[in-house]
């Protein structure tokens, strides 16, 4: 059963533009600011968001393999921020994570990201400073960089799910960014599902038609299970890697938060019929968003070939590559147990006083000291 996300998943009582920028090449301001913008259902009020050049998902930013990328960032938030360039292989002085590759870009000032997208596939920016807070706000969007020879498809189309917790009676967005419950359970997860920051959006296509999907989770927390009705689909990249082969869509198959999936989907689906991105939850198949079919004279193609590889840094040995194991602990369910936080070994029970719920291999937080150490040009496997 397909159930239209016409109420809110808690409970709440055409395709929404996606910027779209032609040439990164050349500087461009990205503004971190406040806006307004229609988040739920028509009949509710705007929702206060904080979007990439005040929208969200803010501008896509395409350029081909290859090319060069420059954004002047300008915070104009009440809190400090920066812009991560998520996936992709970039000097660290670019990759926009304060207290690791730089500072935090306080209230009013600004930051030049300059590199070149060395890889092509489907990848995200995103707010990296109290990010549990600035992204679930909104500051987010696309970075797709294009393969040298386009694919044979009619349309390409970045879609960045998002859930997001609004009140059910002012839609505006609930401020409980660092509650306990969520630190200590799934994470932050929403009661109303959008594509592009829209709810139930719709776009029109032909039968027979086939589409790029390129979808990113933009979630916090959620880990969404995508399903297609009138479609016939196959993966075809996972976090901007090709795979080897096509993989076809049979039932539903996860997008986990932060993870981007390359998925090409032919209409089959009658004219005048609809055809849905679905979410399929334990009660059913939700939409996500609709396809309606119109009249058209393409035949269908054969199945699709593998998209090309990217030119990645040769692994010398791999077999040989020392094995390291991370093990996640923690959680209101899982039972951890005594562990470091920065240096000083603490209980559970010291711990969770602190907000301190997670820790990985015995460590809470940056521990003193580094998980390995390993001279340049070796390889490992965690």
């Amino acid at each position: 059963m397909i159930t239209s996300r016409r109420a809110f998943i808690a409970g709440l009582g055409a395709l929404a533009a996606y910027p779209y920028v032609a040439n990164a090449s050349e500087i461009e301001t990205l503004e971190a600011k406040v806006a307004l913008q229609n988040i739920a259902p028509t009949n509710y009020p705007k929702t206060e968001i904080w979007g990439f050049d005040g929208s969200a998902p803010g501008p896509v930013i395409r350029v081909a393999q290859g090319e060069r990328v420059r954004r002047r960032f300008v915070n104009s938030l009440p809190q400090p921020g920066s812009v991560h360039w998520h996936g992709v292989r970039i000097d660290n002085a670019m990759d926009g994570v304060p207290g690791l590759t730089q500072d935090a870009v306080p209230p009013g000032a600004e930051f030049e990201y300059d590199f070149t997208a060395p890889d092509a596939g489907t990848f995200w920016y995103h707010a990296h400073n109290r990010s549990v807070e600035q992204v679930a706000r909104g500051l987010y969007g696309a970075l797709v960089i294009d393969e040298p020879e386009l694919p044979d498809v009619d349309a390409d189309l970045p879609l960045a799910v998002d859930d997001w917790r609004l009140s059910p009676e002012t839609a505006a967005i609930v401020q409980d960014f660092d509650n306990f419950h969520d630190h200590s359970h799934a994470g932050r997860l929403g009661n109303i599902l959008t594509v592009n920051g829209t709810f139930d959006p719709v776009i029109k296509v032909r039968r027979n038609d086939r589409l790029r999907l390129r979808l990113i989770n933009a979630a916090n927390a959620r880990v969404i299970q995508v399903g297609l009705n009138g479609l016939e689909g196959w993966l075809m990249a996972l976090d901007g890697m090709p795979l080897d082969q096509p993989l076809p869509v049979t039932g539903a198959f996860t997008l986990a938060p932060a993870q981007r999936a390359d998925l090409f989907v032919d209409v089959t689906a009658e004219v005048g019929d609809g055809a849905d991105l679905l979410s399929i939850e334990r009660d059913g198949g939700y939409g996500l968003m609709r396809f309606d079919v119109l009249a058209g004279n393409r035949s269908r193609r054969t199945a699709p070939s593998a998209l090309p590889a990217n030119r990645m840094p040769a692994i010398m040995n791999p077999a040989a590559a020392k094995l390291h194991t991370m093990t996640l602990q923690g959680g209101a369910m899982r039972g951890m147990g005594p562990a470091k936080l920065g240096g000083t070994t603490m209980s559970p029970r010291e711990l969770a006083q602190l907000g301190k719920f997670w820790a990985l291999s015995g460590q809470v937080d940056r521990g003193e000291e580094p998980f390995l150490r390993a001279a340049r040009g070796e390889t490992h496997r965690i």
